[in-house]
């Protein structure tokens, strides 16, 4: 006789870490950027060739080192090193309270957080403890740099990998906010619920500072107090301090 092991049927809310965890105005991702194309030109290509190449493999891949690994056996962990390693984040990010408020008032007797990002762990523990979220995030799913077959966004395996380190099995209990429009959509298309994507600059999809949708169905925002509006299901205090929803 075998005991099964009730599931734990709380959602699990997914958080992008850079440009959603904090503001796109730090100017880290510009750094990022930077030091890839360095990276892509010490190949031996010239600046343009480097650049042409770096957004040709963003767009391919959704990342610029899943191109490098595959296409030119470079070891992932000595770019991690090299690029987001030699970052200045602590001259570049700091705590923001509003934001920790924010992780603290979802109840979690009905939603668990979690992050999902791009960057290896190093980074992403780094900028939460940065931000002062690491007791607030109960796990990272991150690119595994030590797996040359690593997946990342907006790769479905990416998203699939995540819900095995979380344990969940239901799409329908993932709810998941990122700066990235492609990621969201992704994750949409693999019956994720509630995504969100944060677009701090009001797009077109924002009109009169009220809720907005893409054509995929996507919630737009531009600023993280919105959740509460927009998943006030999870939260203890539903009602933002600066809401620009109109319901």
């Amino acid at each position: 006789m075998s005991l099964s092991i009730k599931e734990d049927d709380r959602y699990v809310v997914w958080f992008d870490i850079d440009n959603t965890l904090y503001s796109a105005s730090s100017s880290v991702y510009p750094e990022m950027v930077k030091r890839t194309h360095a990276y892509f030109m010490n190949l031996g290509l010239s600046a343009g060739e480097a650049s042409d190449l770096q957004w040709k493999y963003y767009r391919q891949y959704g990342l610029p080192l899943r191109g490098l690994v595959l296409n030119h056996d470079v070891d992932p962990l000595h770019f991690d090193k090299e690029c987001d390693g030699s970052i200045p984040l602590e001259e570049m990010i700091t705590f923001n309270s509003s934001v920790r408020k924010l992780l603290q008032d979802i109840d979690r007797s009905k939603a668990r957080v979690w992050v999902l990002t791009n960057a290896y762990l190093n980074h992403a523990q780094r900028v939460l403890r940065i931000l002062g979220l690491e007791d607030q995030v109960e796990g990272i799913a991150y690119c595994d740099y030590k797996d040359p077959n690593f997946t990342c966004k907006p790769e479905p395996a990416h998203y699939r990998q995540a819900m095995r380190l979380a344990n969940v099995t239901e799409t329908s209990r993932c709810l998941f906010v990122d700066d990235s429009k492609g990621h969201v959509e992704s994750a949409k298309a693999l019956g994720w619920e509630g995504c969100v994507h944060f677009c701090e600059t009001a797009s077109s999809s924002f009109d009169g500072g009220k809720e907005g949708t893409n054509d995929n169905g996507v919630i737009v925002i531009n600023d993280l107090e919105q959740l509460r509006d927009v998943w006030p299901y999870i939260f203890i205090n539903t009602k933002s301090a600066s809401s620009k929803l109109d319901h």
